[in-house]
């Protein structure tokens, strides 16, 4: 801030408070006016397509939220933990805030620019366009008259509000497209896709293991490959997770042995960390053995692999979160835009407020849970 004083930032559009700063920009129309020129009949139709695409990000966020708290209870190894990304707080590895950091400002040029232009083919004036930092937190905005926005048709209203998490989404599979030939996209995708664009490794190696542990006791070998834990599948390292081992218990432990599969019974060791955690007892073999099908991209930097997974995570879960009905997420405004006049402003009031309650516990539930299965983690 003292670095902004200095420069007397506030004359060239930044509004600056002690924990925040917003920068505002009032040729953002003309620059949008210049690309739609180029583009008018393929914003067309993706202005169309938004409307559609909103109402199926929103059913696909419930989808998973409930879905979600059904696995907790039914299904405990299919639940997805949740977390709020805060630079920080919840993120406090080095290099995952880096890639966060990096992510952020592609998104949100995508999600607000996309905003700003199909605002522009609806003939709706964009006051100012920027960008603003609320101590941890990213945000970026196109602000359209509100006058002229209010007045106009609904359905040019639910194509602007629907166009920043599109846009965001089909950036995501795009890059998706080409993270297919990349080892470390593999941690992300789910059954089918998973084993239609990768040969599956058997499972994973055990490099060494520990004096006196469970596994010497049962017999299990160095390269051994384990292909299961109690039933769930091994085929990378983060599948551990999925585990839960308590120490103490009897682990049945199946793993490939000169090409015949052996099951040991193993009994759990605590953790030198942590003695609430169990460990088999073994040194494994963390690297990913992942091998793409479409394997005509040589992925050398692991940093950039990371750098752009990261990229496709926040691009994909901002634009499908972004549609949730909240107050601050296009959602909110989708909804009410939806069923504005239709009922009496009362009724809407009414309505919305009932439905941001709804969600708001359920988005709420799915980080409380999350918490009740692992405690306070961060990334």
């Amino acid at each position: 801030m003292i670095v902004a004083k200095g420069l007397k930032l506030e004359k060239h559009g930044f509004e600056l408070k002690i924990y925040s700063l917003v920068y505002k920009n009032q040729q953002v129309q003309l620059a949008l006016t210049r690309m739609l020129g180029r583009t008018r009949r393929g914003i067309k139709i993706f202005a169309n397509v938004s409307v559609v695409a909103g109402f199926l990000m929103m059913g696909f966020a419930f989808w998973f939220l409930l879905s979600n708290i059904s696995n907790y209870f039914v299904a405990p190894t299919e639940f997805s933990q949740l977390t709020v990304l805060i630079p920080g707080v919840t993120l406090t590895s080095s290099s995952s805030i880096l890639y966060f950091l990096l992510s952020i400002p592609i998104v949100l040029v995508i999600h607000e620019g996309a905003h700003g232009i199909v605002a522009t083919l609806e003939k709706i004036k964009i006051k100012t366009g920027g960008f603003a930092i609320f101590i941890a937190m990213f945000a970026g905005f196109v602000e359209p008259d509100e006058e002229e926005f209010n007045k106009a048709k609904k359905i040019s209203k639910l194509r602007v509000i629907g166009a920043g998490a599109t846009s965001n989404v089909i950036f995501a599979f795009a890059l998706g497209l080409i993270l297919l030939t990349n080892p470390f996209f593999a941690m992300v995708l789910p059954e089918p896709l998973l084993s239609t664009f990768y040969d599956l490794p058997d499972g994973v190696l055990i490099l060494s293991i520990i004096e006196n542990s469970g596994a010497e006791k049962a017999g299990l070998l160095a390269n051994d490959i384990i292909t299961s834990i109690n039933g769930i599948q091994i085929l990378s390292p983060l599948d551990f997770q999925k585990t839960e081992l308590i120490p103490g218990e009897i682990a049945n432990v199946s793993v490939l042995r000169n090409g015949q599969i052996l099951q040991f019974p193993v009994e759990i060791i605590p953790s030198p960390e942590d003695p609430q955690r169990g460990l088999i007892g073994i040194m494994r073999d963390n690297s990913f053995a992942y091998k793409p099908v479409l394997n005509f991209i040589e992925w050398n930097d692991p940093n950039v692999s990371m750098f752009l997974l990261w990229l496709w995570m926040i691009s994909f879960f901002i634009g499908i979160i972004n549609m949730l009905p909240l107050p601050i997420l296009d959602g909110g405004k989708f909804i009410h835009t939806i069923i504005d006049k239709k009922i009496s402003d009362k009724a809407v009031n009414i309505t919305m407020w009932g439905i941001y309650a709804f969600t708001f516990a359920l988005f709420g539930l799915n980080i409380a849970l999350s918490y009740m299965k692992s405690g306070w983690f961060t990334i």
